[in-house]
């Protein structure tokens, strides 16, 4: 479970507008948030917090699959970007068009414009096969959205293109679309998520439509910021619990008064606990994560996927009985589950 919950607005607010209460307009994270804002008895178009920034600042480049990170400089050796250099080197956004999308040809990549209609190549997380090759042509956003109501996403990540199986796909003539795209949005609450849901046929790169909404079928679409629509907001707040508890004292209370012991799974949650951190009566605060001996691995008690950590460099200590408190200066120890500590429940 998350620390954000979803809130929809009545009509007449610009996007801009939010209340004081509410954090900020909604960001979307995956395909779970995609479902909970379309059973919200959504009914018109919504506005989410995602907005167009400017074409001159610097794009970042991202992976269509949720969790997949764009970081060459932390890569393995053999597995950097392989972008083509003939006839000059990419990515060049040339060619007079915006060129946001990423096509693979003789194990090179090159940056096109995303409307161009190109065959694809999907991934599929589980099952025998793991990359298909879709002979359909398909602009950038529809390929997308085929290879996620049909398989997983389209091929992303540098472990999934220098995997063999995926080299044998190779069609040394053909262009085809694999899963990375530069992006020109950014979310209002500056999280660095990557997801996206834009309908497949929608406009890309609408000079007048810099704002985001999501639509009934939960498909997103732009349109002019000044127009007044309904909007999602959401609220992340976590509660200090300025009591000394176990940690399963804290995770009882946490899930008998609140919702949850807290759970951060991006900087963004790390920076809101850490703020409640500095204010405890001591020197450490229980969070959600403990420690499995029987799979050898620490989890989240809200069932989210640990994708992120801020440890501190020292020695672990050893036993089945640990827990994850945080310090006041932010950095993650593990600790005795057995020590009395304040504790950051989730609302």
């Amino acid at each position: 479970m998350s620390t954000t919950s979803f809130k929809r607005k009545r009509p007449g607010m610009k996007p801009r507008v939010i209340a004081e209460s509410i954090t900020d307009l909604a960001t979307v994270s995956d395909m779970r948030d995609v479902e909970r804002l379309t059973n919200s008895s959504q009914t018109t178009d919504a506005w989410i917090g995602l907005r167009s920034i400017n074409e001159r600042d610097i794009k970042e480049w991202h992976w269509s699959l949720p969790g997949e990170k764009y970081n060459p400089t932390e890569c393995e050796p053999g597995c950097s970007p392989e972008w083509g250099t003939d006839p000059q080197t990419e990515p060049n956004n040339g060619g007079g068009n915006p060129e946001n999308c990423v096509v693979i040809k003789a194990s090179k990549w090159h940056d096109v414009h995303c409307p161009l209609k190109l065959k694809f190549i999907c991934y599929n997380e589980t099952g025998p096969k793991n990359y298909f090759v879709i002979d359909e042509t398909k602009n950038w956003l529809q390929a997308q959205s085929y290879c996620r109501e049909n398989h997983t996403d389209l091929v992303s990540g540098f472990t999934q293109i220098n995997s063999t199986e995926f080299k044998a796909q190779d069609r040394p003539n053909e262009r085809m679309w694999i899963g990375l795209f530069r992006e020109i949005w950014s979310w209002s609450d500056e999280k660095n998520v990557s997801f996206r849901n834009w309908d497949p046929d929608s406009l890309e790169d609408e000079a007048s439509k810099t704002c985001s909404m999501t639509k009934p079928n939960g498909q997103w679409s732009s349109d002019i910021c000044t127009d007044e629509k309904p909007f999602y907001c959401y609220d992340d707040k976590v509660i200090l619990i300025k009591e000394n508890k176990t940690w399963d004292e804290a995770l009882d209370y946490c899930r008998e008064n609140y919702h949850d012991l807290v759970s951060i799974t991006d900087s963004h949650q790390q920076k809101l606990v850490e703020k409640k951190a500095k204010m405890a009566d001591t020197e450490f605060v229980w969070l959600g994560m403990r420690y499995t001996c029987t799979l050898d691995l620490w989890f989240w008690v809200s069932d989210r996927l640990v994708c992120y950590h801020n440890w501190a460099q020292e020695e672990k200590i050893e036993g089945c009985d640990r827990a994850t408190a945080m310090k006041r200066d932010g950095k993650w120890y593990e600790r005795r589950e057995g020590e009395s500590l304040n504790f950051i429940c989730a609302l």
